[in-house]
């Protein structure tokens, strides 16, 4: 059975990932790399913020994981749209 610090962890990044895809359906701007952005800002901040003090549950230690996962994506998102952005005869691949 979750835990109730587990439950508040799930419901405030489902949240998050739902006011990020309607403030940018209002905006006109979805793609999936500003999903994918906007959520891992959100995972990151929720993450902080329910953080225990004391012991880390080891559910929470494996959250480590996704942040890695995600902090690479994010990395081969800035490479691809710097990678857009030079002009053709900069890079030589």
């Amino acid at each position: 059975m979750p835990t109730q610090r587990r439950m508040q962890f799930v419901r405030g990044h489902v949240a998050w990932m739902v006011a990020t895809i309607l403030v940018l359906a209002v905006l006109d701007a979805v793609s999936y790399e500003l999903v994918f952005v906007c959520s891992l800002i959100g995972f990151l901040i929720v993450t902080e913020l329910t953080a225990p003090f004391n012991v880390t549950p080891t559910w929470r230690r494996r959250l480590r994981w996704l942040v890695l996962l995600g902090l690479v994506g994010f990395a081969a998102v800035v490479v691809r749209r710097i990678l857009a952005i030079l002009p053709p005869g900069v890079m030589p691949i």
